[in-house]
């Protein structure tokens, strides 16, 4: 092999690894265009990351339709699902304070 065709191979090489790797983040930026946080829908133990104060991380919410609480559902659903705690009885796109029964 000469220079120029070990040259013209690294070149190849490289730009292969560079469109495979950004694969992976189209994927997840078409996944989060798919998907919105909706609070007071997640049931105990069943939020996803970063619930808000008393809670650390997915999994944490301490009770049922915790408004500071998120789940991660499908685009333009969230104002349709139903949340008892929630002011107005649907998810909401904010954390908020649960109404008292």
């Amino acid at each position: 092999m000469n220079k120029a065709t070990t040259a013209t191979a690294i070149a190849f090489a490289l730009g292969t690894a560079l469109t495979a790797a950004s694969g992976p983040v189209l994927a997840q930026d078409s996944i989060a265009d798919a998907t919105e946080k909706c609070y007071g829908v997640a049931l105990k133990g069943k939020n996803d990351c970063a619930a808000g104060p008393g809670t650390t991380c997915a999994g944490t919410a301490k009770v049922d339709y915790q408004g500071n609480a998120w789940k991660l559902v499908p685009a333009g659903t969230c104002l349709k699902t139903a949340s008892p705690t929630s002011p107005t009885g649907f998810g909401q796109l904010d954390a908020f304070e649960e109404k008292k029964s």
